[in-house]
């Protein structure tokens, strides 16, 4: 069996499992859907529950539960949300792209300059300043993000003011924009510098005692023709996975820096459904990141077989 075909069993079979779970966390949770939904302090009678669990499409097994939802997924259905009364593909189209925004610049910004100062702190890690960098990033990486974003909330925007202290924009402006996702972004790009930081640096001293290192310096080229035109692309290569696999880990601290700078996206959306019990949304929002994390990982397959050959086999 080729390589290719079993990635892509493996990657049926993952998705499949994301499938079954997205429906049954959601399901794990205590409480009533209905009785979250009217307010604990209302009184209805068991008739009038009955009706809207019927309505909810709750009042089934779960086995027609989750054949439903399969059907739905068919057909592209996400389904009908509790609380905010309207489908769930058209909230998740208002809120990923807020998301998705963040999200990407954040990775972009961090992966440049974990990248960059991780492979000039691997490259001479016995100077004085490449020691202190090393040591405020694996500060960084054991830091939460969510407590980082709180710190970055009450030093800039409590304490200084020079930042706003929630949402996406009060002008929906390129320059309004810029300035409230600044805190948001740094937050996150920082957290993830930090990782490719330690990893781009632990990399580069491995390679750089390397034979074709020492040749390199041996013709006479210089240490940053060495370290950009020879090292840095082979000490890139856990890069790549290191972005596949921290794609989710990263979405998930974007969300929680969301709820903490209040911004309007996923993170919110999210939490509100958790709080509502809104199914529909949950699911939603869940397979959508997963998806996100599974396309990551297949993105990075296809990148280390192009950036490494020997990887590569015939099928």
């Amino acid at each position: 069996m080729s390589e290719v075909v079993k990635k892509t069993l493996r990657y049926a079979a993952s998705f499949l499992l994301i499938i079954t779970l997205n429906f049954a966390f959601p399901r794990l949770m205590p409480g009533d859907p209905v009785k979250n939904l009217i307010g604990e302090d209302v009184y209805v009678s068991e008739t009038v529950m009955e009706e809207l669990r019927a309505e909810m499409g709750l009042n089934i097994s779960l086995y027609d539960q989750f054949t439903a939802y399969l059907g739905g997924l068919l057909r592209f259905d996400l389904g009908y949300s509790y609380h905010l009364h309207g489908p769930v593909s058209e909230i998740l189209r208002e809120r990923i792209g807020w998301t998705l925004l963040f999200v990407g610049v954040s990775v972009l910004l961090g992966t440049v300059l974990g990248t960059l100062l991780g492979a000039y702190s691997g490259w001479k890690p016995e100077t004085k300043a490449n020691r202190l960098a090393c040591y405020g990033f694996i500060a960084i990486s054991c830091t939460p993000p969510y407590f980082l974003a709180l710190l970055f909330l009450e030093i800039f925007a409590f304490k200084l003011g020079l930042f706003p202290l929630k949402g996406f924009y009060d002008i929906p402006t390129p320059g309004n924009v810029m300035h409230h996702m600044f805190l948001p972004v740094t937050v996150m790009a920082l957290f993830s510098a930090s990782r490719n930081f330690l990893i781009m640096r632990g990399s580069v001293i491995q390679e750089k005692g390397q034979l074709y290192a020492l040749y390199a310096r041996a013709k006479g080229l210089y240490d940053t023709a060495i370290l950009f035109r020879h090292v840095m692309k082979n000490a890139s290569l856990p890069i790549i996975t290191l972005l596949a696999l921290d794609f989710g880990f990263l979405f998930s601290g974007a969300l929680f820096t969301e709820i903490v700078f209040s911004l309007n996206g996923m993170g919110t959306l999210i939490y509100d459904a958790i709080i509502g019990k809104d199914y529909p949304v949950l699911q939603g929002s869940f397979l959508v990141i997963a998806l996100a994390v599974l396309l990551a990982n297949m993105l990075a397959d296809l990148l280390y077989a192009v950036a490494d050959p020997r990887v590569r086999r015939p099928t």
